[in-house]
């Protein structure tokens, strides 16, 4: 029998130990910097019902989604060939399917914990998603987001709470970046005063695309979607608008003639008035009128983030969301979120070397073992140093003292410690610096104040 060869799908990684110690200190700041703000941490499974996820994330969105093959034998009890085209036939195959975000399972959470919860309710979620995608530099199949929400308030103060997150983090990550920052009424209103109110949502999908595939190609996918060529054409001096922020809201106050996209504006301006008041320590705050994320479900302010310094895609995003919770029939749960996207944030400090080299500390000493009562004496060192916080290893094996510095050298451990007869006739402890290879013979109150060093 031939031996197949170990490999993981596409799209997916495994993680060593010096990578989940880099990965760990980005899980650990973002969690530090919402804990700040009095958000509360929940999970949710890794796969929910297909009737919960399908028809959230647009048409688009949906032929990215894991589905998960019914286990039992289903074809069988069909009662026939099936025919793959038909919903029958899809809920005969697949019930449930893989998360495609945070969002839309925490919308069901609220729903359906409703009663357990107070609101506001402010909660982040630090998870891995799953999307059918094209597997590519930055952009994976399956990866982690940390995602931070309030929900049950519609005040523009929880916007700028999460814009102060963002900036916090960033600050903490040492990432330079810019937000963007846009709203989904503006977006309404833009699609009416160009006379194509019924492709909203054509249009957000399209220039959503417009870093990606240029303008030219957003034209085109546009008129594909069934947009005149003169909705088109009313469109380009909007999509290529510059200017100061309030050079750019002062013009659509004069474009925009409708109700919705009046209000949108009104949003925006509120929200740069107190970002320009509170000030921010690292971010930079920009409108960016064709910014549209994809995602049906945004109503209000929707925002994206992009590193400055590395050519990548967006690091974090979100937006509000008015009645996420209504298809789950509960009405009027107003709600907004950001997206960290943890992964996309990992490559940006690595390419930037921006991990502290504190980050991959791990063992402080090791023991080495000389077996007999030798190793029993270093066993009660070992546990004296880890009571004091210390982390601490002994070589479980009473090998050759060569494989045993070996070890140290490989794992990068800076001090090791040899306990013999003389030590224990001593009560003290042989310390050997694995960087400048001194060493001296100390009491374990002089061991532990030397490795603290």
């Amino acid at each position: 029998m031939a031996v197949t060869k170990p490999s993981i799908p596409k799209g997916t990684r495994d993680f060593s130990a010096v990578e989940m110690a880099r990965r760990n200190y980005i899980f650990d700041t973002i969690k530090g910097v919402f804990a700040k703000y009095g958000f509360s941490q929940i999970e949710t499974p890794a796969m929910e019902n297909l009737s919960t996820l399908l028809g959230k994330y647009g048409d688009e969105g949906d032929k990215l989604l894991f589905k998960i093959l019914n286990s039992g034998d289903f074809l069988s009890s069909a009662g026939g060939p099936l025919n793959p085209n038909s919903d029958k036939a899809a809920l005969q195959i697949s019930e449930k399917g893989l998360r495609y975000d945070l969002t839309v399972p925490f919308a069901r959470f609220v729903v359906q914990h409703q009663t357990e919860l107070t609101f506001p309710f402010k909660r982040f979620q630090i998870q891995p998603v799953w999307r059918a995608d094209r597997p590519q530099k930055g952009r994976y199949r399956e990866f982690y987001q940390c995602d931070v929400d309030i929900i049950g308030s519609d005040s523009l103060l929880n916007e700028v709470e999460l814009i102060q997150i963002v900036d916090d983090v960033y600050e903490a990550l040492n990432i330079n970046v810019a937000l963007k920052i846009n709203n989904r009424k503006v977006l309404a209103g833009i699609a009416e005063a160009i006379g194509a109110a019924e492709h909203m949502v054509d249009i957000t999908v399209a220039i959503d695309k417009l870093d990606k595939i240029g303008l030219e190609n957003v034209n085109a996918e546009l008129k594909e979607k069934g947009l005149s060529d003169e909705s088109v054409e009313k469109l380009q001096p909007i999509l290529k608008m510059q200017g100061s922020q309030e050079e750019k809201l002062a013009t659509m106050r004069s474009v925009l003639t409708s109700e919705v996209g009046q209000k949108g504006l009104d949003e925006l301006e509120t929200i740069f008035n107190y970002v320009k008041a509170l000030g921010l320590k690292k971010i930079k705050v920009e409108l960016d009128l064709t910014l549209a994320r994809g995602l049906n479900y945004y109503t209000g302010a929707i925002f994206e983030v992009k590193a400055l310094d590395v050519e990548i895609g967006s690091i974090t995003g979100g937006g509000r969301y008015d009645d996420l919770t209504g298809i789950f029939g509960l009405k009027g749960m107003s709600g907004v979120g950001i997206s960290f996207g943890a992964d996309r944030i990992y490559d940006v400090m690595t390419q930037l070397n921006l991990f502290p080299e504190s980050v991959l500390e791990q063992t402080r000493i090791l023991f080495a073992n000389f077996g007999g009562e030798d190793e029993m004496y270093s066993l009660k060192q070992v546990r004296a140093l880890r009571a004091k916080g210390f982390k601490v290893e002994i070589f479980p094996d009473a090998t050759k003292m060569k494989k045993q510095m070996q070890y140290a050298d490989k794992k990068q451990i800076p001090f090791v410690a040899l306990c013999g007869e003389t030590e224990r006739n001593e009560n003290k402890i042989t310390l050997k610096n694995m960087v400048t290879g001194e060493q001296a013979s100390l009491t374990l109150e002089e061991v532990a104040a030397q490795i603290a060093r």
